[in-house]
């Protein structure tokens, strides 16, 4: 076989090494006894050397160097190819098995003190993973060619920097400043409606979720649906898992979850099957990714023609009245709230501004581990006027940095902007789209979203997809006008 060829084939291999790993991780967050977390670190680990071992074979090299692909897919493919061996060769085995054990252990702490709002308990742990993820980053960046903080960012989404997403979330914050007294003013002039008190019995939440993902295009054949700490889409394109959390007294934060996983689910099981477990068949990147949760979450299901078709489908399973105008209440009003994946749109990026900055001073050195809860409540305070009471619903919340995702919180509010833009290309295309969502219909939005973005995998990057599919680059201003007509009129 041709030289490019054997590189497919090994790229399929890693493919599959990595696709264990991911339905590992889902099971060590949804399924597995506290008991195995210690041999599930070392399972994980061993993986992820072993991806790492045949990315930095010498034959990858030397295959690398002889390879030629023809233009169009394969030539992406090809790019592709040595930049992930670029980056792989870059790291030490030891440091990225390192890595993997670290960030297991820490999660597995980081559980506990959570419920116990006790940072003492993980700090030492997180300032482990701290440091290694420093380290890691250091010499990812000098063989890149960027800034520390940079490197671990094009981990999660290449070709927006942090002097660029700093731009963005500057003019965002100027526009908060204005927006969020406005609409708290609205709201408290409006009035409103409240849903009816609880209990919401956690079976009737899980199967009107499960219907109303199945509905919105979901293949449960190849998909399910769990219960985590936090809730996450993982497993592979074929085998995708999606997770929730239940609270009786509220079954919207279940079900908005579950739809917002629902699109980052729709995404995997859409990519181009003809390039799947090839680096050109992935997904364009994790702002990408959250473009498609929150087009579907926040722009489609919190629409006013949703929320029609929704208030009486939950009033008959829930046996209760539940109305257009509590719901609306309920998942459109603008709050400062000390929990992100709680927040409304119009507060939460906030939320990744504050994270985006306490990232950037822990991995420089600028803030140490041990200050990060009252870095976190000034931030907070200075961004939203509030202090969370506890570190629970401080500087715990998050899973994120505990299981060494430094740098993967900006793809937050990018993809929130990117929707935005998205949704606004949509309506353009699709003039009878509020009606299709009146009917619980998201197969006109989908359908279009897998033309212009799914299927489009990592064959264009990020801004290139944008400018294909809406005719322009990222602009934050579609996003300041969907919340300045949600929110402000």
């Amino acid at each position: 076989m041709s030289a490019y060829e054997a590189l497919k084939l090994s790229f399929h291999r890693i493919a599959c090494l990595d696709e264990a790993s991911a339905v590992l991780s889902w099971d060590a967050s949804a399924m597995m006894p506290d008991g195995g977390a210690e041999a599930r670190g070392e399972q994980m680990a061993v993986l992820a050397g072993l991806s790492h071992e045949f990315l930095c074979a010498p034959e990858m090299g030397e295959t690398l160097a002889q390879a030629q692909a023809p233009e169009g897919w394969d030539a992406q493919n090809l790019t592709l190819m040595r930049e992930a061996h670029l980056r792989a060769t870059a790291l030490p085995r030891d440091l990225v098995e390192a890595q993997v054990r670290a960030g297991r252990a820490c999660e597995t702490i980081w559980r506990a003190a959570r419920k116990t709002s006790d940072f003492a308990a993980v700090q030492k742990a997180l300032a482990e993973v701290v440091r290694l993820t420093r380290e890691g980053a250091e010499i990812l960046g000098q063989a890149l060619g960027l800034s520390p903080y940079e490197a671990l960012m094009s981990q999660y989404q290449r070709g927006i920097n942090a002097a660029q997403a700093e731009v963005i979330f500057t003019r965002y914050e100027a526009f908060l400043r204005e927006a969020l007294p406005r609409a708290e003013a609205l709201q408290a002039a409006r009035g409103h409606a409240t849903l009816p008190p609880g209990p919401y019995p956690e079976a009737v939440q899980a199967a009107l979720a499960r219907r109303l993902s199945a509905g919105a295009g979901l293949n449960f054949n190849a998909a399910r649906l769990d219960i985590s700490a936090h809730p996450f889409c993982g497993g592979t394109p074929t085998d995708i898992r999606i997770t929730t959390r239940y609270d009786e007294a509220d079954f919207c934060a279940a079900l908005m979850g579950v739809l917002h996983e629902t699109g980052h689910a729709l995404y995997e099981q859409n990519l181009p099957a003809a390039w799947r477990r090839q680096p050109v068949g992935a997904a364009a990147g994790m702002a990408m990714h959250e473009s498609q949760s929150l087009i579907v979450e926040m722009q489609a299901v919190r629409s006013d023609a949703y929320l029609s078709y929704l208030a009486p489908l939950a009033a008959e399973a829930f046996g209760k009245p539940i109305t257009v105008a509590g719901l609306k209440h309920r998942l459109r009003r603008v709050e400062r709230s000390f929990i992100r994946v709680e927040a409304d749109e119009m507060t939460y990026p906030a939320h990744v501004l504050l994270r985006f900055r306490l990232e950037q001073a822990l991995l420089t050195g600028g803030l140490a581990v041990a200050d990060l809860p009252g870095a976190w409540n000034e931030g907070l305070q200075a961004l939203l006027g509030i202090t969370p009471p506890d570190d629970a619903r401080g500087c715990l919340q998050d899973i994120h940095w505990f299981d060494g995702a430094i740098g993967y919180f900006p793809s937050y509010t990018l993809g929130a902007m990117a929707a935005a833009q998205l949704m606004a290309a949509a309506r353009k295309a699709l003039p009878d789209l509020d009606g299709a969502l009146g009917r619980g219909d998201l197969a006109p939005l989908t359908g279009w979203l897998s033309a212009h973005v799914h299927q489009r995998g990592s064959s264009a990057g990020f801004n290139e997809i944008l400018v294909e599919a809406t005719g322009e680059a990222l602009n934050p201003a579609y996003f300041e006008a969907h919340l300045t007509a949600r929110y402000l009129t």
